[in-house]
């Protein structure tokens, strides 16, 4: 049952960092599996919401990054969702390829294990 004390508002607008930018959880639109998390700034936002091609912000490069544009590993917008604080994204995705730069499927492959974080999830 939801929270009645609580006032929620209609409408919502991203909240940046002080750099800009705001984390992006990427999941498969079809298994919710959590594929990534990336960057964008408002720019990639926009390219995203406009194009259906998902483009993040790489703060490695400082540039715009469509996902698979070299590696054909691309990711289709199927949705898009603000979270409750306005600070984190959510998309919701068609993958082809891997997400991750390794090839993987996703990025999440180690685990604690040992008193060590050991990969725990073939390729």
């Amino acid at each position: 049952m939801a929270n009645t004390s609580t006032q929620i508002p209609r409408t919502m607008s991203p909240k940046w960092n002080d750099q800009g930018l705001m984390p992006v959880i990427t999941q498969d639109a079809d298994s919710g599996e959590v594929l990534m998390l990336a960057w964008m700034n408002a720019a990639a936002l926009e390219l995203t919401l406009t194009s259906g091609d998902v483009v993040y912000w790489s703060r490695s490069r400082r540039e715009l990054w469509r996902k698979g544009a070299t590696s054909g590993n691309t990711q289709q917008l199927v949705e898009a969702r603000l979270d409750c604080d306005g600070d984190t994204l959510l998309l919701r995705v068609h993958q082809t390829g891997g997400a991750c730069h390794t090839g993987r499927r996703n990025c999440f492959f180690y685990a604690p294990q040992g008193g060590e974080w050991q990969q725990v999830a073939e390729e």
